[in-house]
């Protein structure tokens, strides 16, 4: 049978192509989500913790849209744009230069928090904000009552290669130890706030609590933690002051929808391990 697109590790060839257009079809009027609810149950899709993955079901449609082989209904809702973050987002406070370290919390973005969490890192992060597909948890970090910090945590890259070869990953092993592995897609200080040690400070109270925040929502634990450094802007500083490790550079190549795009820029690889032997459970066959 021909394929068509393969899409995290879905093949979609004709007979999944005719049972999303038909069912895209049957569910035009109740939109975008639940026709990728439907597709996610017909196939069996979701997390390890059952939840099913409807948010990359429906970017697997957008990339389908994009090359004509299906037409999907207009959304439901229009996603929020930049005038809805910008009332959310805290305006400049006065700067901050001192703080007792002690009163640093680093918790779980709560549901109500979660608005303004997406739109300080939209409106204050040089990545903005982007809602990511698979497992993922967001946090905040606080002085006192003091809202200072958000962070993102997601899946690992499917492509680490400083990583991959300190492992010696064959690619099953790969496929099988990377849910063990998380990402720290954004890290924001907001921008008035200007403490020394403050980052690193954030960044070990996050690591600590991170696996078992992630046993409890995703029924797994993680072994180790990911990031990658834009060296053109930043150093890495307060990732070494919590003990990563620098592992080198990536090859400047960056990942878009299911293809690999080169961008010109090497980043630096952080990884930080969350469990003693973690090295050699990643790497156990």
């Amino acid at each position: 049978m021909p394929l068509l697109l393969r899409y995290r590790a879905r093949t979609i060839g004709p007979a999944e192509l005719a049972l999303i257009r038909a069912t895209v079809a049957a569910h035009a009027a109740d939109g975008r989500t639940r026709s990728s609810q439907v597709l996610c149950e017909a196939w069996d899709w979701q997390q390890p913790n059952g939840v099913l993955k409807a948010y990359a079901c429906r970017d697997l449609l957008l990339r389908l849209e994009e090359r004509g082989y299906v037409t999907l209904p207009p959304r439901l809702r229009a996603p929020g744009g930049p005038c809805q973050q910008d009332r959310l987002a805290p305006p400049p406070g006065p700067p901050r230069t001192t703080a007792d370290l002690g009163t640093c919390v680093v918790r779980p973005v709560t549901r109500a928090e979660r608005p303004r969490w997406k739109a300080c890192l939209a409106h204050y992060h040089y990545l903005g904000y982007q809602p990511g597909a698979g497992e993922q948890l967001g946090y905040v970090a606080l002085l006192g009552d003091q809202l200072v910090g958000c962070l993102a945590w997601g899946a690992a890259a499917y492509r680490n290669r400083p990583w991959e070869a300190c492992l010696g990953w064959d690619g099953a092993t790969k496929r099988a130890r990377l849910p063990l592995v998380a990402q720290n897609t954004r890290f924001l200080l907001l921008p008035w706030v200007r403490v020394p040690h403050l980052a690193s400070k954030i960044l070990a109270a996050n690591y600590r609590r991170l696996s078992a925040d992630w046993q409890a929502r995703y029924g797994h634990a993680l072994l180790l933690a990911e990031t990658f450094v834009d060296p053109t802007r930043f150093r890495g500083t307060c990732y070494r002051a919590a003990n990563w490790l620098a592992l080198g550079g990536t090859q400047g190549a960056g990942k878009h929808g299911n293809q690999y795009q080169r961008h010109g820029v090497p980043k630096l690889v952080f990884v930080y391990p969350l469990a003693r032997q973690a090295r050699a459970q990643l790497a156990a066959p």
